[in-house]
């Protein structure tokens, strides 16, 4: 398993010198790290790293997302095991499902792609995944373990953004951060590792009171709420750094980019900032959750 501590190497280093955080090259590059440690592991042990993804239902974006994540299984050199589910499926069935993918010593990592629908109970569905196996850091006990700053699988987005900061040298310790969202596996998350980090963590939702006063203070800005250009440019501190993880129709962030870009230190842009990060994130949790399982010993390092 990983640690709730993000690594930077000097392979990530960023070479985008505009104020833009370069979330797809650098996830790039993490991308290939894993693929070698994902063949090196294949080798010594015959046994190639497992991804099982469930999805429920047929909604285009999470269909679009499986697949994406599918392709990118298969260029790092693992495999990947779809399980789709009807619409219909009760919490029961979903549960059975996902435990049985525990308990299958053929699948390494296991991925609820979510929203999973209103009739399902999301939160037991996520807890029917063993916590090894938790390579999205979905559990409770995954949770536990970043906000204790015990080793674990982080959330995947959470997680990915910390490294995009790491790689851009962004200094944590003291800064003030603002998170605007407050989701479990987003928002909540994101503010447990940057206070593991030593920053000073406000949480904001769509429902702050004066949500401009706090983002005015922020050294750093995490968007996580869920609505097109939520954040205003005009809101945002000059010299801050913005990461925005939100994802709307018409590839629109929850952040004004082009009036916060005008404000910023760094930014990332949408598409291409937080979200191939989140994926890179899951790889590489994956093979770590395929080396424990296996008894693989210490990853390839590069």
């Amino acid at each position: 398993m990983t640690s709730t501590s993000p690594t930077r190497t000097a392979a990530d280093a960023p070479t985008d010198a505009a104020g833009l955080m370069d979330g797809a090259a650098l996830a790039r590059r993490m991308t290939d790290r894993t693929a070698r440690r994902a063949a090196e592991l294949t080798r010594r042990t015959g046994t190639a790293p497992c991804l099982a993804t469930v999805l429920v239902g047929e909604d285009p974006a999470s269909v679009t997302y499986v697949r994406m994540k599918q392709n990118r299984c298969a260029k790092a050199g693992i495999d990947s095991r779809k399980v789709a589910l009807p619409a219909a499926t009760t919490t029961g069935e979903l549960v059975a499902t996902l435990r049985g993918l525990s308990e299958d010593p053929a699948v390494h990592g296991i991925l609820l792609q979510h929203p999973v629908g209103p009739h399902i109970d999301e939160r037991a569905a996520f807890e029917a995944i063993a916590p090894e196996k938790d390579v999205d850091g979905v559990t409770m006990r995954s949770f536990a373990a970043m906000g204790f700053g015990l080793p674990g699988f982080v959330s995947c987005t959470p997680g990915g953004i910390l490294r995009l900061l790491d790689a851009y040298e962004v200094e944590l310790a003291g800064r003030r951060a603002v998170v605007v969202g407050r989701s479990p596996i987003l928002g909540r998350p994101a503010g447990m590792l940057l206070l593991a980090r030593d920053a000073t963590v406000t949480y904001c939702h769509s429902r702050t009171v004066d949500l401009s006063a706090h983002l005015r203070e922020a050294d750093i800005v995490v968007a996580a709420v869920g609505r097109p250009e939520f954040i205003r440019g005009e809101d945002i501190k000059p010299g801050a750094v913005v990461l925005d993880a939100g994802y709307n129709p018409g590839n629109v962030g929850d952040v004004d980019f082009a009036g916060a870009r005008a404000r910023a230190r760094l930014i990332t842009p949408v598409p291409g900032g937080v979200g191939p990060m989140t994926i890179a994130l899951l790889l590489e949790q994956t093979v770590d959750a395929a080396e424990a399982q296996l008894g693989a010993g210490a990853p390839v390092s590069g």
